[in-house]
């Protein structure tokens, strides 16, 4: 007999979508495409890297309309359960394209045709959500999830900054906010039970996250599911229970305090990035390298942390900051709690000290310091969208050129990510100098003993822990670098070569 699983429901086009028997491990991909024959969005690397699958949700906040473009190749469907979804075959209306459909092809912007479906959608939500017109950075950065082979991304960006000077349809715009939120607002029974064994729960409450953490201590955690999608579809894992964090309203809260700022950890790695580099702005380039924008809209920063990595970006970084992370568990009736540094939350190769009744429920991250000197490093081949071979994060506070307090995280160096705590007793209490940051650097090569594999060798890597030392230091002292995300440098160096030639 077919096992019956829960029923999926979608805003598509102002109208509720049902979709019966969705099993807790079915893609939103599967469904668009296998149960409603939405074929135009493309599965390409089932694994979130090429962005052909991205699509447009929402979902009400407070009285606005919230619009994010993710991967559906990785993301559970019944992880949008009431929630709206665009693909691209619902931008067209009968007056015409959509503003990104119409700049795509006036500009070229699509050989292949692959990928292009993608990027229409990456491009939609850009003009949906962009009051003005599009600059080409911003439309860089709204890209940076989307992969193109044949046309090359030139005509593409000029398809973002011509959208808005396109004339605007007479009709409802794409999106009539009242209505969509009208609907989503009734939402559905969110968290409903299914009838068998297989169930995927959507708690929207911290209590009833952890009561049902300690019930199904078995069950599968997921928020963002851009690392457990990859189970699903790379591993053919397939799940009988899920407890999905992404709709708990305490987890979803940036609270900021005198001394330190919490962030849930179902909070959005966008959003908690956001508001990280608003307190230390030289964070900024360094975020927008984790992943693409569809990853850092869905992956959160508490499930990032958990998942333990050692090639997780966002842990040295935090474990340089001085972060703690609070482990909360419900046990007999009561919640419990414990506070404990990032870095020793991990015991070994994507292993904790959480108990398997316990979550990881927020990331405690201390202000900035006077006198604190920061950078992070990640050393990739490619510059966005890619995975660090090295990552490091070194904050040093100063007082008269003496460091009186050293802080360093690594990642990819390790079966964790680690504090580097030889180094650190190293540059305790020294004037900070050149000569200081080579023994620094050669401090961290004698901590760590990293491996060899596809994405760098063991001697590059320990050539780098001592060369980043050299960078911090030159920068330390007012020494510019070439940084690849600043388009303008890049034109400067583009007319240059072209001069030259």
């Amino acid at each position: 007999m077919k096992p019956v699983f829960q029923t999926l429901r979608l805003l598509r086009q102002g109208q509720w979508v049902n979709v019966p028997d969705v099993p807790p491990s079915r893609t939103l991909l599967q469904v668009l495409r296998e149960d409603l024959n939405l074929t135009g969005t493309k599965e390409g690397c089932a694994g979130g890297d090429c962005g052909a699958c991205t699509v447009m949700v929402g979902q009400a906040c407070g009285d606005q309309l919230e619009l994010k473009a993710i991967n559906s190749c990785i993301r559970p469907a019944l992880a949008l359960d009431g929630q709206a979804v665009w693909t691209v075959e619902d931008l067209k209306t009968d007056e015409g394209l959509h503003p990104a459909q119409e700049a795509m092809v006036r500009c070229h912007g699509s050989q292949c045709g692959f990928c292009t479906p993608g990027f229409v959608m990456s491009l939609a939500v850009l003009h949906e959500n962009q009051g003005q017109a599009v600059t080409r950075e911003q439309a860089q950065e709204q890209l940076s999830g989307n992969l193109c082979r044949c046309t090359g991304y030139r005509p593409i960006l000029d398809a973002a900054v011509m959208m808005k000077s396109l004339p605007v349809s007479s009709t409802q715009p794409l999106i009539d906010q009242t209505k969509t939120l009208s609907f989503l607002k009734q939402g559905p029974c969110v968290g409903r039970q299914s009838v068998n064994k297989t169930r995927y729960h959507l708690p929207t409450s911290l209590p009833d996250l952890l009561t049902l953490r300690a019930t199904l201590p078995q069950a599968q955690l997921i928020a963002g599911a851009t690392d457990v999608g990859l189970w699903i579809t790379k591993q053919h894992q397939r799940f009988d229970e899920v407890i999905d964090l992404s709709r708990v309203t305490e987890l979803l809260r940036v609270e900021d305090y005198p001394h330190h700022v919490a962030i849930g950890a179902a909070v959005p790695l966008a959003q908690a990035f956001a508001v990280l580099a608003q307190q230390r702005p030289v964070l900024t380039n360094f975020f927008s390298r984790f992943a693409g924008l569809q990853v850092r809209n869905a992956g959160t920063l508490g499930g990032n942390i958990a998942n333990g990595s050692p090639i997780g970006d966002s842990m040295p970084l935090l474990i340089a900051l001085g972060a703690h992370v609070v482990l909360m568990r419900m046990h007999q009736g009561q919640v419990q709690h414990r506070e404990v540094p990032l870095e020793d939350l991990y015991t070994g190769y994507k292993q904790n000290i959480l108990r398997a009744d316990e979550v990881l429920a927020w990331v405690k991250v201390p202000k900035p310091k006077p006198g604190e000197s920061l950078r992070a490093y990640k050393i990739s081949k490619r510059f966005e969208d890619d995975i660090s071979a090295v990552c490091v994060a070194i904050k040093l506070e100063l007082q008269d050129s003496v460091v009186i307090s050293a802080s360093v995280g690594a990642g990819g160096v390790a079966a964790t990510p680690q504090r580097a705590v030889q180094t650190q007793a190293v540059l305790q209490g020294q004037v900070w100098s050149s000569t200081l940051a080579q023994a620094a650097g050669l401090a961290m090569q004698a901590e760590f003993s990293p491996l060899s594999d596809l994405r760098a060798s063991a001697d590059y890597r320990s050539q780098i822990l001592a060369r980043l030392w050299q960078r911090f230091w030159l920068e330390s002292q007012g020494t510019p670098h070439l940084d690849l995300s600043d388009l303008h440098t890049l034109q400067s160096l583009s007319n240059i070569t072209q001069a030259a030639l």
